[in-house]
C-alpha cells in the first residue's frame, strides 16, 4: 500500500504537538536540511504564516536525491493535484531539466510558480587584470579563444559554465566549444585559479565570492543582474555594458501539474505578498539575495526561454544530444 510521504509529514506534526489541518500546507525542500532548497522552504515558509496567507506553520519535508530529481519525480507522479504543495527549486532545476538528468522527466510536467530572490552571477578578475571591463575581456576572448580562460565552480554543462557560454552568445560569439573553461570544486577554488593567473577571469554567485571583492584580490567587471546589487554598489550591470544578459541563481517555487486555475492564482497572490513583505526584504538582506521577481505567466515563459536557451548550448557542447 502506498503510503503519502505528506502522511508522514502531518503525523510528525500531530506528534510535535503542532496544531494543523487536514489542508495544512506542505513545502519540499529536494534535498538534505541546510541548503538552498531548504532554506528557501524554511524562509518563505514562516513568512507565509506570519502575514497571513496561510493559518498553521508551513511543514519542510527534506526528500534528497538527484539533484532534486527524487522530488520532481515524486511530485510528477504521486502529488499531481496536491493543491497544499510548493516545491523549492532554483537555477540547478531548470539546468538539470533542461539536460535531461531527471531521466526524461520535463519542465512541463509541473506549473512554474515564481521566484521572488536570487545570487546574481558575477564576473571577477585579478586586481591587476588589463582587462577593466566585461567588454574588454569578451573582445579578448572574441580574438583569441585559446588564450582567454575562465575558472568557475561547477563542472562542465553546470550554471557557472552556462553563464560563460550565454554571455559569449549574447555578444554574436556562437563558437562555444571554442571557449575555454575549467570547473572546479566551489567559488573559492575558481578564485584562486584567477587570482594565480591561471585564468583570465572567474564567474561565480557574488554571495560566494564577495569577502575577495571586498579584500580586493579581485576586480568584478560586472554583476549579471537587472540592476546593480546594493551591497557592491560600484560593480556596473552587463546590460550597462551593452550586453543584454541577466544571469541569477534564482530561488523560487514549483507546484503540482494538476492543480486548479484557481488553486494557482491563489499561489501567484500568497508568493507576491511575500515578495513585497517587510520580512522577506529583510532575509534578502541578511543572506546577500537581491531582488528578482518573476511570478505567475511572467515566470512560466521566462522558464520556458531559459530552458531552450540551455538546451541549444548544451548541444552546441556535447552535453545533450
Amino acid at each position: 500500500m502506498k503510503s503519502s510521504f505528506k502522511a508522514f509529514a502531518l503525523a510528525a506534526a500531530l506528534a510535535a504537538g503542532m496544531s494543523v489541518t487536514a489542508s495544512a500546507t506542505e513545502c519540499l525542500a529536494p534535498a538534505n536540511p541546510g541548503g538552498g532548497w531548504d532554506f528557501t522552504c524554511r524562509q518563505v515558509g514562516q513568512i507565509l504564516q506570519e502575514i497571513g496567507v496561510v493559518p498553521n506553520p508551513v511543514l519542510v519535508t527534506n526528500m534528497a536525491g538527484a539533484g532534486g530529481g527524487v522530488a520532481y519525480s515524486h511530485v510528477v507522479s504521486e502529488r499531481a493535484s496536491d493543491a497544499d504543495l510548493i516545491i523549492a527549486a532554483s537555477s540547478a532545476t531548470t539546468t538539470r531539466l533542461a539536460q535531461n538528468a531527471f531521466s526524461g522527466l520535463t519542465a512541463d510536467q509541473v506549473r512554474w510558480l515564481g521566484t521572488i530572490g536570487g545570487d546574481p552571477g558575477v564576473i571577477v578578475v585579478a586586481k591587476d587584470s588589463p582587462y577593466k571591463t566585461l567588454p574588454e575581456l569578451v573582445e579578448a576572448v572574441k580574438a583569441n579563444p585559446a588564450k582567454v580562460a575562465f575558472a568557475g565552480g561547477s563542472a562542465v554543462g553546470g550554471f557557472d559554465h552556462l553563464k560563460v557560454l550565454m554571455l559569449m552568445s549574447r555578444t554574436g560569439f556562437k563558437d562555444a566549444r571554442a571557449i575555454k573553461y575549467i570547473g572546479v570544486d566551489g567559488g573559492a577554488d575558481a578564485i584562486t585559479q584567477t587570482v594565480g593567473g591561471f585564468t583570465a577571469a572567474m564567474t561565480g554567485d557574488i554571495s560566494e565570492i564577495s569577502g575577495f571583492i571586498r579584500s580586493g584580490d579581485v576586480r568584478a567587471l560586472a554583476v549579471l543582474a537587472d540592476s546593480r546589487v546594493p551591497a557592491f554598489p560600484d560593480i556596473p550591470t552587463a546590460k550597462e555594458q551593452g550586453i543584454d544578459m541577466v544571469a541569477v541563481n534564482w530561488r523560487g517555487f514549483y507546484v503540482p501539474k494538476d492543480i486548479s486555475d484557481a488553486d494557482y492564482a491563489r499561489w501567484v497572490d500568497g508568493l507576491t505578498k511575500v515578495a513585497q513583505s517587510e520580512q522577506w526584504q529583510k532575509v534578502m538582506a541578511a543572506n546577500g539575495l537581491a531582488p528578482y521577481t518573476l511570478i505567475g505567466e511572467e515566470f512560466e515563459t521566462w522558464i520556458d526561454a531559459n530552458i531552450a536557451e540551455i538546451q541549444s548550448i548544451s548541444r552546441e557542447i556535447g552535453i545533450i544530444k
